[in-house]
């Protein structure tokens, strides 16, 4: 099952900042700002000791950051995990670029969503068009050359525009195309993992899946 509680409460649980919620991310509401710790923690108890944590725990802590930073469920993650095992060169590689080539990721790495889970909402209501057809699978599979374009009807949508005029989410990945002007963009080829910004360890994963 998809979590479905508080988006920052799996940053804070995570130590880090997953950029869930688009614009609070970078501002200072924050929660991982003003809090710091992991949720039902209220700071370290005094004179306590820190437990040493296992190989196991953390290559299933780096599990847990990943899929929650996509959006996606067990069963899609080990699903994709699976894929990417079975092409050549390196899995940990093979398993972020199949995420990051799903169309959720997509439409907001080109900025038409502030979040991944506002992109899952666009392309649920069928404001998402793929080289002119409407898609409403999150999970597709974008392939490099294919256009993907926001809906003629849905451009004047109030979420397209504020996350299109957001200036802070920085520059677009060298492996994507937009143009803001028609509300389009391009994969140009599968990404490399030094063009994917993501903090992560997935080789981690690939160990703890290869237990």
């Amino acid at each position: 099952m998809r979590y479905t509680g508080p988006s920052c409460r799996q940053c804070r649980r995570e130590g880090t900042k997953l950029f869930l919620k688009g614009t609070k991310c970078f501002t200072e509401k924050c929660p991982v700002e003003r809090r710091p710790y992991a949720p039902g923690q209220h700071g370290p108890a005094a004179g306590g000791r820190r437990r040493k944590v296992s190989e196991y725990a953390k290559q299933l802590r780096e599990k847990q950051k990943i899929k929650r930073i996509y959006g996606v469920s067990e069963k899609q993650f080990r699903n994709t995990f699976e894929r990417a095992s079975t092409l050549p060169g390196m899995t940990g590689h093979n398993l972020l670029a199949a995420l990051e080539s799903r169309l959720d990721n997509i439409v907001y790495r080109m900025g038409f969503a502030a979040s991944r889970k506002a992109a899952r909402q666009l392309i649920r209501h069928r404001h998402v068009e793929i080289n002119g057809k409407r898609v409403d699978v999150p999970s597709f599979n974008v392939m490099p050359g294919q256009e993907i374009r926001v809906r003629e009807k849905s451009r004047e949508l109030t979420i397209i525009a504020a996350s299109l005029e957001q200036s802070a989410r920085g520059t677009t990945p060298s492996w994507v195309a937009v143009d803001k002007d028609t509300f389009s963009g391009r994969m140009l080829e599968r990404p490399q993992r030094a063009a994917i910004p993501i903090a992560a360890q997935e080789q981690l994963v690939v160990e703890l899946y290869s237990k």
